[in-house]
């Protein structure tokens, strides 16, 4: 019963810090005349990916390091496979020049050089670690920098600018509602899981991941209903870039991470590289730059059926 109380508790705050961090977002991109998707890369997806670099940082100093890998793998995959699969399914999404010239490439980009660290012998390392860390700084500059002038923003008429202190207090209060909401999410999921009896690389790859990947659904379903479409797609890529970047880059300068269960490497890390790579062509195909209902349903198929094979 206590499990399930925090669970309802956490998704609780979770829908709440979700809207106040869009509303935020709304309210910088405003006052700092800067695209919303710049915004939904960088404000939103830093915070929403908060959740993901706490429990990375506890799980690997407590000694759980498959759960802190777990857990950013398995939220990138459920970033795009549960997500963004929910989010287009709710409401059909345009994506704009700058996700195939900039966002997706960067994100692969990521994934590619995790897996180059990771898979050959198993452990990133402290250099491994700023490596990943320097390569964020480095992208956030281009972001801020160029991205800022070469995305033609659409400003919805019924945006209404904030004062600075509520803007402040709504980013404040929104980053705190996620992480409290993550964390009560995630202690009540993994103690019904671990009554199971279930590995922890299967609880950070599904149980866990999953519940740090609810405050980017929050935050995308959010943005969606309120037809704030740049900030759910960019949120989303961002936060993947974040979570491989910044999340196990911090969290391996900290303190090494290794690989205790090799499904990791021969499973799981090759369906994170298939699904972040799918997104690509469905933006294409069947319609140029968007996506639809129909992409919707063949991603979440795409993360059923890992969540399948992952678990049997």
């Amino acid at each position: 019963m206590g499990n399930l109380v925090f669970i309802l508790l956490g998704l609780a705050l979770l829908i709440a810090g979700g809207n106040w961090l869009l509303k935020s977002a709304v309210a910088l991109s405003l006052k700092l005349n800067i695209p919303k998707i710049v915004i939904g890369m960088t404000v939103v997806s830093f915070a929403t990916s908060a959740p993901e670099l706490i429990v990375s940082i506890k799980a690997a100093l407590d000694g759980f390091p498959d759960i802190a890998l777990g857990n950013v793998v398995g939220s990138n995959i459920a970033n795009l496979g549960l997500v963004l699969a929910i989010t287009v399914i709710l409401r059909n999404i345009e994506i704009r020049k700058s996700f195939y010239t900039t966002d997706w490439p960067v994100m692969m980009v990521a994934s590619l050089l995790f897996f180059g660290f990771i898979y050959f012998d198993g452990q990133l390392g402290q250099t491994e670690g700023i490596v990943l860390v320097s390569s964020l700084f480095v992208f956030l500059v281009y972001l801020l920098r160029f991205q800022k002038t070469a995305v033609v923003d659409d400003m919805p008429e019924d945006d209404i600018p904030l004062p600075l202190y509520k803007t402040a207090l709504f980013l404040g209060l929104g980053g705190v509602a996620l992480w409290g909401g993550s964390e009560l999410l995630i202690d009540g999921s993994v103690g019904l899981a671990s009554s199971f009896g279930v590995s922890d690389r299967v609880i950070g790859i599904t149980v866990v991941s999953v519940g740090t990947s609810i405050p980017e659904l929050a935050a995308s379903v959010i943005a969606v209903i309120k037809k704030e479409k740049a900030i759910s797609v960019g949120n989303l890529i961002g936060s993947n870039i974040f979570n491989l970047l910044a999340v196990l880059g911090i969290t391996s300068i900290i303190t090494p991470i290794t690989v205790m269960d090799q499904g990791l490497l021969s499973n799981d890390i090759f369906w994170m590289l298939g699904i972040s790579f799918l997104i690509l062509p469905l933006v294409f195909f069947p319609k140029g730059l968007r996506l639809g209902w129909r992409d919707g349903l063949v991603l979440l198929a795409c993360y059923t059926a890992f969540v399948y094979f992952t678990i049997t």
